[in-house]
């Protein structure tokens, strides 16, 4: 087994969700909670995922990839997402996203040397009223950032 005791705890509640032959239905949270720990869904722990749920392999691998949340490469420390679809773009997600890559010195997918950020392209966040948006590490959702709140929020998560 792969993940700590605690993390299969975390699961088995996720799975007790659902009926006992649907426990498969877990695999969005048992992924989340593997990520979590390890910090990327490497493909030994997606095979763990899914001999844990009882599923295929393949089954897990096709949710680990389908979903921008999921990591199935390494990242940084901290992972910023951010929204570059039309109502975003068109209110400064674009103009945040270059922000971004010229303070971090990476592009879209890339790592800084640091190995504490990477910039990814984010899919809607459902918060267009508050472009531009950033979602950092899949959990805190940034709003309204503009340049000097992108510069204040990196010099936070190097803390």
């Amino acid at each position: 087994m792969l993940l700590s005791e605690e993390s299969y705890k975390k699961i088995d509640r996720e799975v007790a969700k659902y009926p006992a032959e649907q426990k498969q239905s877990a695999v969005i949270a048992a992924l989340a909670i593997a990520q979590d720990e390890k910090g990327w869904l490497a493909p030994e722990t997606q095979l763990d995922v899914a001999d844990y749920l009882g599923m295929p392999a393949i089954a897990v691998q096709e949710v680990a990839t389908f979903y921008n949340m999921f990591n199935t490469k390494p990242v940084g420390k901290h992972k910023i997402s951010v929204c570059t679809n039309l109502p975003c773009a068109l209110s400064g997600g674009v103009g945040a996203a270059e922000h971004l890559k010229q303070k971090l010195g990476v592009g879209f997918r890339e790592t800084t040397a640091d190995g504490l950020f990477t910039l990814v392209e984010g899919e809607c966040m459902g918060a267009c009223g508050d472009a531009p948006v950033m979602l950092v590490n899949n959990k805190r959702m940034c709003s309204w950032m503009s340049g000097e709140k992108i510069d204040a929020l990196l010099e936070e998560l190097k803390k």
